[in-house]
C-alpha cells in the first residue's frame, strides 16, 4: 500500500462533483470508463477522484492500443500461417486468439483490482500510467 504521491491532496471519503464519495467515484471509473471521463472533466477540487479517474481513463486507452495491435498482428500471422499449411494455420491461429483472451482476462483483473484498491482509499500508482497521471494532475 502506498502512501499519497507527493504534492497530492485530496480525501477518499470527501465528496466528488457528482456527489459520490470520492472512493465510491473513484471505483466506479475504472470498470466504467465513461464515469473516470466525467469525474475528470467536472471535478477540481478532490485530487484522490481526479487521479484515479486519469488513471483510469489511460489504462482504458492503452489497452485499446494493445488490443488493437494485437489483433492486427494475430490476424496477419492467422492469414499468413493459414496459406502456408491450413492445418498448421488453424491449430497456432486458435493459439494466438486464446493468447488474446488472456491478455483481455490480465485486463480485466486489473481493473477490478485497481477499483477494489481505489475503492479501499489507496493511492494506487499503476507503473507507466500512474506517473503520466500523477503529472498532469499536479500541472
Amino acid at each position: 500500500m502506498q502512501n499519497p504521491p507527493p504534492n497530492q491532496q485530496g480525501d477518499a471519503n470527501a465528496k466528488t462533483a457528482l456527489g459520490l464519495d470520492a472512493n465510491l467515484g473513484a471505483a466506479l471509473g475504472y470498470p466504467i470508463g465513461i464515469i473516470a471521463l466525467i469525474l475528470f472533466i467536472m471535478e477540481k477540487e478532490n485530487r484522490y477522484a481526479r487521479f484515479h479517474a486519469l488513471q483510469s481513463l489511460l489504462y482504458h486507452v492503452g489497452a485499446v492500443v494493445v488490443f488493437i495491435a494485437l489483433s492486427i498482428i494475430l490476424t496477419i500471422l492467422s492469414i499468413v500461417l493459414a496459406m502456408i499449411n491450413n492445418t498448421l494455420g488453424t491449430l497456432v491461429g486458435g493459439l494466438l486468439w486464446l493468447l488474446f483472451m488472456v491478455v483481455f482476462l490480465v485486463y480485466f483483473v486489473g481493473l477490478l483490482f485497481c477499483a477494489l484498491k481505489a475503492y479501499q482509499g489507496n493511492w494506487l500508482k499503476l507503473p507507466v500510467i500512474g506517473n503520466m497521471a500523477e503529472k498532469i494532475i499536479n500541472k
